[in-house]
Parts: C-alpha cells; sequence; structure tokens
C-alpha cells in the first residue's frame, strides 16, 4: 500500500518475484516463440496460397504486438465474402491456429472439423497472462486503464473454446486481513467476468472464485505483490460444435 517503507528483506523478496515473474515470461515466449510460431507460419501461408488467396497476408501476433497462435489476415479486402471465408476456413484448419480474425474486423471461428480443445484456451491465457498482468486500482477492484487490451486478448484466447466451464480466480498478497483479502479477490475476479462478458464471452460459461491470499505463487513470500493476480482455468468441458466460419461482419 502507499506510504509503507519496505526493509531489506521486503525490498529483496520483491526483487526475487520481479526476477521470478521475467523468467516465466520468457519461458513462456519460448514455449509459443519462433519455432512454433513459425511453422504456424508457414502452414498458414500454404493453405492460403492452396486457397488461391495469394495477396491476403496473416500474422501471427497480437494488437500488442506478442506472439499469438490467433492469427489476423490482412490483404484480402477486395476480395468477395465468400473467398475471405474460404481463406480463413483454410488457415483456421493448419493444425494449432487458433481463432482467426480480419484484419478490418470480421472475426470468424476456427473452422476445424473436430471441437476445439479446451486446455488450449487454458494455455492460451496462461501465455498471455505469464508476460502481463490484468491490474487493478489500487484497493480497488476497478481494473485499471492499461489492462483493457490485455482484457480484449484474453477473450479472443477464450472465444474458441466456447462451451467450456471457466473459472475466474482473483488471489490477492497477504497484506491485508484475510477476511478483506477473500472479498477483494472475489470482487476483481467478478470485474474480469464482467469485462469478459461485454466482449461477448456467454456469461453461463463463467464461474468467479476468490481465494484471498492462500495460494501464494511457489517460491513467494505470502505478501509479495506479485501474488496479486488473476487465473484462469478449465473446470469442465462440453465443447459445442464449431460452426465453419461465421457470418463476417459488415466492412
Amino acid at each position: 500500500m502507499a506510504g509503507i517503507r519496505l526493509s531489506g528483506q521486503a525490498r529483496l523478496a520483491v526483487l526475487v518475484g520481479a526476477l521470478l515473474v521475467m523468467a516465466t515470461a520468457v519461458a513462456g515466449a519460448r514455449v509459443t516463440g519462433p519455432g512454433l510460431i513459425g511453422r504456424l507460419q508457414a502452414g498458414a501461408d500454404a493453405a492460403i496460397a492452396k486457397a488461391g488467396g495469394a495477396p491476403v497476408r496473416v500474422a501471427f501476433t497480437s494488437p500488442t504486438g506478442m506472439v499469438s497462435r490467433h492469427p489476423i489476415l490482412s490483404g484480402g479486402e477486395g476480395l468477395s465474402d465468400g473467398v475471405r471465408a474460404e481463406i480463413a476456413r483454410a488457415v483456421a484448419g493448419v493444425p494449432g491456429v487458433g481463432g482467426v480474425r480480419w484484419a478490418d474486423g470480421a472475426a470468424l471461428s476456427r473452422g476445424m472439423d473436430v471441437a476445439p480443445q479446451p486446455v488450449e484456451c487454458e494455455a492460451d491465457v496462461a501465455t498471455l497472462l505469464r508476460a502481463q498482468t490484468i491490474r487493478f486500482e489500487e484497493g480497488s477492484a476497478r481494473i485499471d486503464a492499461t489492462s483493457r487490451s490485455l482484457v480484449d486478448e484474453v477473450a479472443d484466447a477464450l472465444r474458441p473454446c466456447l462451451g467450456s466451464i471457466i473459472a475466474i480466480t482473483g488471489h490477492t498478497d497477504a497484506s491485508g486481513s484475510e477476511p478483506s483479502n477473500l472479498v477483494l479477490s472475489f470482487e476483481r475476479a467478478e470485474a474480469v467476468v464482467v469485462e469478459l462478458i461485454a466482449r461477448g464471452i456467454p456469461a453461463d460459461g463463467l464461474r468467479v472464485r476468490g481465494l484471498g491470499s492462500r495460494q501464494p505463487l511457489a517460491g513467494l513470500e505470502a505478501t509479495d505483490p506479485a501474488n496479486r493476480r488473476i487465473e484462469f482455468s478449465v473446470v469442465a468441458t462440453d465443447a459445442p460444435q464449431p460452426t465453419p466460419v461465421d457470418t463476417p461482419a459488415p466492412r
């Protein structure tokens, strides 16, 4: 909290926690980084060429520049909706590719012949949250404005696996009283759910939990600020049959 002076030992704990977060982010980037993205890029380029969509380009990056399994297609503005749908279907059929989106805003489903695997959504969200954190205003359940784009990316990562039951769990550090921490952790998780619903994620597939400071990150003291976090996990699976491609949005 503001105005609290940290002891030398506390400052050391914060530094160690920050280094652990950085190391985890680097490890996550390696898992979903150049090797995987390179393979997805090659597969998507080949799929576009086979579908006759030579003008179309594909980028496996999120709006904030992070690598992502959810590609953005561009360069097909002059093509008909039918051709665009066929190209998107071809890219979505590449193993490992998540939800497909056109740069002009038309969101498309995975378009695969099998139901999406919810564990992939959980892994995608975990990768996003390794490098970034959904931040809140101090002592509040109000999401910080700087985290809005991250919530957008989390919603995109969850969208291909709609139909699964996803638990959104809030955690705090142990700097306050535990009853207050439990309430705050729940309210923060609930605030994330509200934002996800506003982005088109159905409310009936979301569950909220607040655990206060009871589950600190491994290797960190319970009072470490790095324990303030939101986690996503698949608690049940009932994935719907996917449609090949959603109705393209107006251009």
